[in-house]
């Protein structure tokens, strides 16, 4: 499970150290692509599967499925972390995610995301200021 909140910078290359408690996790490679809300989404192998099976199944009659697949596998690449515990990220995902260098990697359960600093700085500010009531519109999980 991934966990945590973790400052990083891209150096001019597009490398990005990975958090050191997330490599064990990634170390057979992993899968990037954009995410929701303007960052990056990284999947182990094996989740990676397991959504790809889910998204797969997703009918393609229908125009918000075949458009959320568009998305979501056109910006998909895989990538292995080096020796130096890095992994480089392509140009256009940085684009995307509006990356230019320092950034934060987090981890959400069964995915990491990559984040701008300032994009997930104005995130934090405006979610924490509604955090109580985005928790009361959830399911109730007994906190």
């Amino acid at each position: 499970m991934f966990m945590g909140e973790y400052q990083h910078t891209v150096d001019a290359k597009g490398r990005l150290i990975v958090p050191s408690k997330f490599r064990e996790y990634l170390a057979d490679g992993f899968v990037l692509t954009r995410g929701l809300d303007n960052c990056l989404f990284g999947y182990p192998m094996e989740e990676w599967k397991r959504l790809e099976e889910k998204l797969k199944a997703l009918p393609v009659t229908k125009k918000d499925a075949r458009a959320f697949a568009r998305f979501f596998f056109s910006g998909a690449t895989e990538v292995e972390i080096d020796k130096q515990g890095r992994v480089n990220i392509p140009t256009s995902l940085l684009d995307y995610a509006k990356v230019e260098k320092d950034c934060v990697v987090i981890g959400v359960s069964s995915r990491i995301e990559i984040w701008s600093k300032s994009s997930w700085d104005s995130y934090y500010d405006e979610s924490e200021q509604s955090f109580n009531e985005i928790a009361e519109n959830i399911i109730d999980f007994d906190f």
